[in-house]
C-alpha cells in the first residue's frame, strides 16, 4: 500500500484530472446554453417585430434550455466535487508537510482558561493539537473531539477507540467519500441546535390536522365554482378569509416548529448522505458495530427519516420563492408544511439528538483515523488499568516536524514518581514536559501516540505551563500559579491519580520561600496516588530529590557554547545539570554584563 504522502498526491493528481475534464465540458455545455438564450432572444424580436414567424418557433430553443437544466446542475456538482477533492487533498499534503498551522479549524471556542492543562499543552487555538486532529464538519463531531482531549478515558473506552480507530484507518475510500460529504457541511450547521428542536413540544391536535385540508378545500371549490360561474365573488372572499383566520390561529405553532429550520433543507440532505454512508458500511471493529445499532433502534433506517424532514423543509423553502409565494398562500403552503413537520418531529425528533451524539462520534473516530494513517510510524499505547504508570520509550512533540523533533524517553512509575528536570534556558525542559503531557492526552483519547512505545495507566493531567497574571481581575503570575497549585493538589484527591506538569515552579518568590514551598507541595503530592515533573533553573530546588529519594530523581538537559553561540541537543541525561547559560545568552545578545569581581574593583 502506498504511503500517505503518495496516495495524496496520486488522489490530488486524479481530481485535477477529473477538474480539467468536467470544466471543458461544462464550458462546452454552458456555451450552448448561452447559444438556446440567445437564440431564443432573437426569434422573440423576429416574431415581435416583423410577425414573419409563428410564436412556435421560440419553444425549440427554451425546451432545449430546460432539457439541459439537469445535466449541467449534475455536471456543476461533479465539478465541485472534484474541487472539493483537491482541496481536501492539499490539506492532507501540508499536514504531512508540517504546514497544516492556520488551515484547519483551531477550536478557539473550546479555550477555558480554568481548565487544569489544556491551555499549557496548546490543545486549542492556531497551530494546536485540535487543528491538528480535527477533521470533523459538525458541531457535533468538533464537540465530541474536544471532550475527548479534555477528559481522560476509562481503559476500556480507550482499547475500544483504538478499534474503531485502526478499522477506520484502513478504509481509506471510505474515509475519503466520508469527508467530501462532510465538506459540503456549511461551517454554521448546529447539530446540537438541532437535537434540541427534536425534543421541543411539537404535537399538533388531531383537529387542527384535519381541519387544514377541509378548509384548503372549500378554498379550492369556491375559487373553482367562481370561475366556472356557479356563483359569485363572495363565497370565494369568504372561504379565503376562513383559511386567513386559520393560519393566524396556528401562526404561533408555525414559528415555534420552523424556528431553526429555515432554509435548511440542503444540511440536512448531506447529513443525510453522511449518516447513509456510514449504515451501509461493514464495520469489524465492535464499537463502530455499536454505533450502528444505535442508529438503528426505532426501525426504519435514520437516512430515510431524515431525508423525510429534508424534503418537507425544501417543500417550505419554496414560499421564499417570489413566483411561488402568491400561490403558496392560496394553497395554505406553510401550515401544511408544517403540520406535517409536527407529525415528523413527534414521531421521530427525540431521536435526533442520539443521531448526532453517534454522527459525532463518528467523526471525531474519522478524524483520529486520519491522524493515524498519515502517521502511520505512531503506535498505539498499551493503556493499563493499573498504575499509576507512564513509561514510554522515544517521545517526541506531536507538533514538531519529525525531521526536528528529538525523543527522550520517560519512565515515571511507583518507584519513581517524580522527574525534577533542570538545565539552561532553551534547552528543551518546557518542551519536554509538553510531550509527555500531549502524548498522554492523545493516548487517554484513542489516538496513536509519537513515541516508539507508551505505557500509562488513567491519568488526570494538572499543568502550570503557560500561567499568566490578570491586570482585569488584579492577579498576580504568582496568584495565579498558587490557585492552579491549590486546583492540581484538590484534584488529586479525586478518584483518578493525576500527573502534574511543573514549570519553573514558584519562580515569582524568593528562593527561600521557593524551596521551602515547592518541597512541601511535592510531599502532599507524594502523599496521593500522582506521578509528575517539574523543571527548575534553581540548583537548590534539585536537592529535594536527595531528601525524597527514591521516589523523587534528577534529570537535565545540557548545553554549550561553541564560538560564541548557544547549541542545545535537546537530549535527556540523568542527574543535575552542571551549568547555566544565562550570562552567555545575555552577552551573546549584546547585553554588558560583567563579572562580579571586576564591578567590586570598579567601586
Amino acid at each position: 500500500m502506498n504511503g500517505p504522502q503518495s496516495a495524496y498526491r496520486d488522489r490530488a493528481a486524479h481530481f485535477r484530472d477529473v477538474q480539467a475534464r468536467l470544466r471543458s465540458r461544462w464550458n462546452l455545455l454552458a456555451s450552448c446554453r448561452f447559444a438556446l438564450v440567445l437564440a431564443a432572444v432573437v426569434l422573440f424580436w423576429i416574431v415581435v417585430g416583423g410577425r414573419s414567424l409563428s410564436w412556435y418557433w421560440i419553444l425549440p430553443p427554451i425546451l432545449a434550455f430546460v432539457v439541459l437544466s439537469r445535466p449541467a446542475e449534475r455536471l456543476f456538482g461533479r465539478l465541485r466535487y472534484a474541487e472539493r477533492a483537491i482541496a481536501f487533498y492539499e490539506n492532507g499534503l501540508a499536514r504531512l508537510n508540517d504546514s497544516w498551522a492556520g488551515r484547519g479549524r483551531a477550536g478557539t471556542q473550546y479555550v477555558d482558561e480554568s481548565h487544569l492543562y489544556a491551555a499549557d499543552l496548546d490543545l486549542f487555538g492556531n497551530g494546536s493539537l485540535f487543528e491538528r486532529l480535527c477533521l470533523a464538519r459538525t458541531l457535533a463531531g468538533r464537540d465530541t473531539l474536544a471532550r475527548w482531549l479534555l477528559a481522560p478515558a476509562e481503559p476500556h473506552t480507550v482499547q475500544a477507540r483504538q478499534a474503531a480507530v485502526k478499522d477506520l484507518r484502513d478504509r481509506f475510500a471510505w474515509r475519503e467519500s466520508l469527508a467530501l460529504l462532510a465538506i459540503d457541511l456549511p461551517e454554521a450547521i448546529d447539530t446540537v441546535g438541532l437535537a434540541a428542536w427534536g425534543t421541543a413540544l411539537g404535537n399538533p391536535a388531531p383537529f387542527v390536522r384535519w381541519l387544514a385540508p377541509c378548509i384548503l378545500a372549500i378554498t379550492l371549490m369556491t375559487l373553482f365554482g367562481w370561475f366556472s360561474g356557479w356563483w359569485g365573488l363572495v363565497p370565494f372572499v369568504a372561504a379565503l378569509l376562513l383559511q386567513g383566520g386559520f393560519a393566524l390561529l396556528v401562526r404561533g405553532r408555525t414559528r415555534q416548529a420552523l424556528a431553526g429550520l429555515h432554509t435548511r433543507s440542503t444540511p440536512l440532505l448531506q447529513l443525510t448522505a453522511f449518516l447513509a454512508r456510514f449504515e451501509r458500511e461493514p464495520f469489524q471493529a465492535p464499537r463502530l458495530g455499536e454505533l450502528q445499532s444505535a442508529l438503528m433502534s426505532g426501525g426504519e433506517v435514520p437516512s430515510r427519516r431524515l431525508a423525510r424532514l429534508a424534503h418537507l423543509v425544501e417543500l417550505e423553502d419554496y414560499t421564499h420563492n417570489i413566483y411561488f409565494a402568491g400561490l403558496a398562500w392560496l394553497l395554505l403552503w406553510t401550515t401544511q408544511v408544517v403540520l406535517r413537520v409536527e407529525v415528523w418531529r413527534q414521531q421521530t425528533g427525540p431521536a435526533l439528538g442520539r443521531w448526532f451524539d453517534v454522527l459525532g462520534e463518528v467523526e471525531a473516530l474519522a478524524s483520529l483515523a486520519s491522524y493515524a494513517y498519515e502517521n502511520p510510524d505512531d503506535p498505539f499505547p498499551e493503556v493499563v488499568a493499573e498504575g499509576p504508570v507512564l513509561e514510554g520509550e522515544a517521545l517526541g512533540h506531536p507538533l514538531l516536524p519529525r525531521v526536528t523533533c528529538v525523543a527522550n524517553d520517560v519512565t515515571l512509575n511507583a518507584q519513581q514518581r517524580v522527574l525534577i528536570v533542570s538545565g539552561s534556558n532553551m534547552s528543551g525542559k518546557s518542551t519536554y514536559l509538553r510531550t509527555v503531557g500531549c502524548n498522554a492526552v492523545l493516548a487517554l483519547a484513542g489516538a496513536p501516540v509519537r513515541a516508539r512505545s507508551l505505557k500509562l495507566s488513567p491519568l488526570a493531567i494538572g499543568a502550570t505551563l503557560r500561567i499568566h497574571d490578570s491586570l482585569r481581575e488584579g492577579r498576580s503570575r504568582f496568584y495565579a500559579e498558587i490557585t492552579r497549585l491549590r486546583g492540581i493538589v484538590a484534584l488529586a484527591d479525586g478518584s483518578l491519580p493525576v500527573l502534574f506538569l511543573f514549570d519553573e515552579m514558584l519562580h515569582g518568590t524568593n528562593s527561600k520561600d521557593r524551596r521551602i514551598g515547592a518541597e512541601g507541595i511535592v510531599r502532599a503530592l507524594l502523599r496521593r496516588p500522582t506521578l509528575g515533573m517539574l523543571t527548575t533553573h534553581d540548583l537548590a530546588l534539585a536537592e529535594m530529590a536527595d531528601r525524597l529519594a527514591p521516589h523523587v530523581v534528577n534529570v537535565h538537559f545540557a548545553d554549550a557554547l561553541v564560538d560564541g553561540k548557544m547549541h542545545f541537543d535537546y537530549r535527556l541525561r540523568p542527574g543535575v545539570v552542571k551549568q547555566s547559560n544565562a550570562l552567555a545568552l545575555m552577552r551573546a545578545v549584546g547585553l554588558e554584563v560583567e563579572p562580579r569581581d571586576e564591578l567590586t574593583a570598579e567601586s
